[in-house]
């Protein structure tokens, strides 16, 4: 076994020990033996109460409110770092994730429009909000993919859609800020905190709903890591070696704008992710993607899972938006790649 292959290992090993302990982690700190008693056994459920009604509590909670969040966490920390991945690698650049390229902004402005509006629509059993926040995201790329072309000729260089991006970015927000102050009160103050990111679960429906953006995103992003690291080396060398572009891009677009649209929708937009989980694992693996990639899936989901239980422990009873926690970590890790301390196959354009 080399070392990626034991790094991979310890991140498994490290997924399977978050996954495992991060549920029964709280205000209160619930007993191991609750996950023996699901809520929907009813007879056993109900002979439970009777016997022991704070113990019956503390199970309704965990299999309630505490599972379901931690498998939310770690699906969304795993497509913000698979985004995040997929633009580092076809831009080549460190500072490139689905927030600097509007990606996040686009889903936020179609869920904020969602709320706002007060529509309520459903298709295959999948919630509105995500629907619309996946078609703002799927907005944000077009218009950024779209305003390349114009610009560039059709070659699409990585420092023009950077820039595209991050003007439809302010474009978004600004129609957000619209948005929300022509607003009741009500809707208002539901995008503000929103807007700060969150993982606020009950049940299992949104891991549910959850799960093909991931499902169809992640396939998309692991189907290109041939490419990814062809397109590291430069786009006019991949295209020599037989890389289609412009296809690789459409199919990174394509597969950001479900992930990052089905996270915005559900968790609010979350920052940082996507820089930081590819990034370190980058540091540790190197930049090749057939390792780099279900590192950073792992890693990603392990980060959030562990910013969210400390969100909602570290002002308890009351709980942080896991946004603000990772930001606090994030600004510090971004200005430490702003001043060109980047090692591992990438550097700041």
């Amino acid at each position: 076994m080399n070392r990626k292959q034991k790094v991979i290992g310890v991140l498994s090993l490290l997924t399977v020990a978050t996954l495992l302990t991060a549920p029964f982690l709280g205000m209160e700190n619930i007993a191991f033996e609750a996950l023996l008693h699901p809520p929907w056994d009813n007879a056993r459920y109900l002979a439970l109460q009777a016997e022991d009604g704070r113990f019956a509590l503390e199970t309704q909670i965990l299999w309630t409110l505490r599972i379901p969040r931690v498998l939310v966490a770690f699906l969304a920390g795993s497509l913000l770092g698979l985004g995040g991945m997929a633009f580092q690698a076809l831009f080549r650049n460190p500072l490139a994730t689905p927030y600097t390229l509007g990606v996040a902004s686009g889903a936020s402005l179609g869920a904020a429009a969602y709320v706002s509006f007060g529509v309520v629509i459903g298709f295959m059993g999948i919630d509105g909000l995500p629907l619309a926040a996946f078609a703002g995201a799927l907005l944000a790329m077009s218009f950024v993919y779209g305003i390349t072309h114009v610009t560039a000729e059709r070659r699409l260089p990585g420092a023009t859609l950077l820039l595209a991006g991050v003007a439809m970015s302010f474009f978004f927000s600004s129609l957000i800020l619209l948005i929300q102050y022509l607003s009741d009160f009500t809707n208002s103050f539901r995008i503000l905190r929103w807007l700060m990111g969150g993982l606020e679960v009950v049940g299992f429906t949104q891991v549910w709903q959850l799960l093909p953006f991931a499902l169809v995103g992640s396939a998309l992003i692991f189907s290109l890591n041939r490419e990814f690291d062809l397109l590291l080396t430069g786009e006019s060398v991949a295209m020599g070696r037989g890389v289609r572009v412009d296809k690789v891009k459409k199919k990174v677009f394509l597969a950001t704008s479900l992930m990052i649209g089905g996270v915005v929708a559900f968790c609010g937009p979350i920052g940082f992710v996507g820089m930081m989980a590819p990034h370190m694992c980058r540091l540790l693996l190197g930049p090749g993607h057939s390792y780099l990639a279900p590192a950073t899936f792992l890693l990603g989901g392990i980060f959030l899972t562990w910013c969210d239980t400390l969100a909602r422990t570290l002002i308890s009873p009351a709980e942080m938006p896991v946004g603000v926690i990772t930001a606090l970590l994030g600004g510090p890790f971004f200005l430490w790649l702003l001043l060109g301390r980047t090692r591992g196959g990438l550097h700041v354009q």
